[in-house]
C-alpha cells in the first residue's frame, strides 16, 4: 500500500500498469464500468487488451475494435508531462475519495495543480452562466466561508456562478472539472482564472484525452465529476432547463446532499432552484445551512472505498468462454428497456460470471447500453 503523505493510502500503479490502463480506457467501447469488469475478469489491463478483439467478435461486432496503441498512450503521457499534468489511478492515494465510491468512476484522471487538495472533503457549486451580480456575490460568499471551514470547492470553470465559486476559494482550495482535455479549457475568457487555479491552491481534473476539444455531449460527463467528487452540491441561480439541474440530479443519484438557494418567482434564473427546493433540496440562505448538513458526513473512511487493482494471477481458476446457446439466452433476455443484471441472472439461471462475460462481449461490440444503477439494455440499432 502506498501513502500520499497525509494519511491517505492506496495502491500505486507501476508505470507499465499506468500505460496499459491508459491504452485500455482509450480503446473503443471501453467505459469505466467495462474497464472495471475487464480488470476483474482478466486480472490486468495488459491481459484484457489481448482479449479485446476476441470479445468484440464474439459479441457480434461487424468491424475490428480499435485498440489504443502503446505509442498513442506514450504520446499522451508525454504530452501530459510537458503540460505539468499526471494521471491518477482510481486506487492511488491522490484519487478523490468520494469520486471513487460512485458507480462508473473514471479509472484514470488527468490532473494538474496541487494534488493535496483531494485530501479535503469537497462541496460542489454550480449555477447560471448568465448570473446576476447579487447571485455571483452570494455564491462567492458561501464558497469563501465553506472553504474556510475546511472544504475544497469543486465546479466547472464556466462563466457566472462557477467562476465566482473558483475565485472565492483560490486560497482555501478549489477543483475545476473539465469537459475536454486539460489543455483545452472552456470558456477561453477564464484562461487567467485557470492559470491562477493551477499556480495556487487549486487543481484541475479531466477524464478526457489531452487535446480533446469539449463538445456539448461532454459537459454532462463533467457534471458527473463535480457531483461525484462533492459530498453535497449547492445550486445558485438555475433556470428550469439549466445544465446545473443535471449536476443536482446526478448528485442526488449518488446519494449526495443537494442545496438550493431560493430566488424571486419573477426571475427565470430562480426557476430551477425553486423547483429543487420543492422537490426536497435543502433551502440554503447561507454557509451555515451547508456546514450544518454536511457535518455528520464530512469524514470518509478510506478503507470503505472500493479500489480497482490488478490481483495476483497465481491460483486464478481456468476460464472457458460461454457456449453459443448461453449467449443466445442472454441476448434473448435483453431488450430496449433497461433491466437489472441480477434479473438477467435469475431469468436465465446462468452463473453470474457467464452473464458478466457475455455482457462484456456485447459491450465491446457496441451492442450494449449501460444505465445508472447497474442496469443494461440492448442496442438494436447496432444490428440494423
Amino acid at each position: 500500500m502506498a501513502d500520499a503523505g497525509d494519511g491517505r493510502r492506496g495502491v500505486r500503479l507501476t508505470e507499465r500498469q499506468r500505460l496499459a490502463w491508459l491504452r485500455l480506457i482509450r480503446s473503443d467501447n471501453v467505459g469505466p464500468a467495462t474497464f472495471r469488469d475487464l480488470i476483474n475478469h482478466f486480472g490486468s489491463a495488459e491481459r484484457a487488451i489481448e482479449h479485446l478483439p476476441e470479445l468484440s467478435r464474439r459479441g457480434g461486432a461487424r468491424a475490428d475494435i480499435r485498440i489504443a496503441t502503446e505509442a498513442e498512450a506514450e504520446r499522451e503521457l508525454e504530452t501530459a508531462e510537458k503540460f505539468g499534468a499526471v494521471f491518477i489511478g482510481i486506487g492511488e492515494p491522490e484519487y478523490p475519495s468520494a469520486l471513487r465510491m460512485i458507480d462508473g468512476a473514471p479509472p484514470l484522471l488527468a490532473a494538474t495543480g496541487d494534488l493535496s487538495i483531494t485530501a479535503k472533503p469537497s462541496v460542489g457549486m454550480v449555477g447560471s452562466r448568465n448570473a446576476s451580480i447579487s447571485g455571483m456575490k452570494f455564491a462567492g460568499r458561501i464558497a469563501r466561508e465553506v472553504g474556510a471551514a475546511g472544504y475544497s470547492i469543486v465546479s466547472g470553470l464556466a462563466r457566472g456562478i462557477d467562476a465566482a465559486a473558483h475565485q472565492a476559494s483560490l486560497e482555501t482550495g478549489t477543483i475545476a472539472a473539465f469537459a475536454g482535455g486539460l489543455d483545452q479549457p472552456y470558456p477561453p475568457e477564464n484562461l487567467e482564472l485557470y492559470a491562477r487555479i493551477r499556480d495556487g491552491a487549486g487543481l484541475a481534473i479531466s477524464e478526457m484525452p489531452m487535446g480533446w476539444e469539449p463538445r456539448a455531449r461532454d459537459f454532462p460527463r463533467r457534471n458527473r465529476l463535480i457531483a461525484g467528487i462533492a459530498l453535497g452540491v449547492i445550486v445558485v441561480e438555475a433556470a428550469l432547463r439549466s445544465g446545473s439541474l443535471i449536476t443536482a440530479r446526478r448528485a442526488n443519484n449518488f446519494g449526495r446532499l443537494v442545496f438550493a438557494v431560493p430566488g424571486s418567482p419573477l426571475d427565470p434564473r430562480a426557476g430551477g432552484t425553486n423547483m429543487l427546493i420543492r422537490e426536497g433540496a435543502i433551502l440554503t440562505t447561507g454557509a451555515g445551512d451547508v456546514l450544518e448538513a454536511l457535518s455528520p458526513i464530512s469524514r470518509i473512511e478510506p478503507d470503505a472505498n472500493p479500489i480497482i487493482e490488478e490481483p495476483d494471477d497465481e491460483g486464478r481458476p481456468p476460464w472457458s468462454p460461454p457456449e453459443e446457446n448461453d449467449r443466445a439466452r442472454v441476448i434473448g433476455a435483453l431488450g430496449p428497456s433497461p433491466v437489472d443484471v441480477d434479473d438477467i441472472i435469475r431469468h436465465t439461471e446462468l452463473p453470474a460470471q457467464t452473464i458478466h462475460y457475455i455482457l462484456l462481449e456485447l459491450d465491446l461490440a457496441g451492442r450494449l447500453h449501460r444505465h445508472p444503477g447497474g442496469m443494461v439494455s440492448l442496442d438494436f440499432s447496432a444490428d440494423s
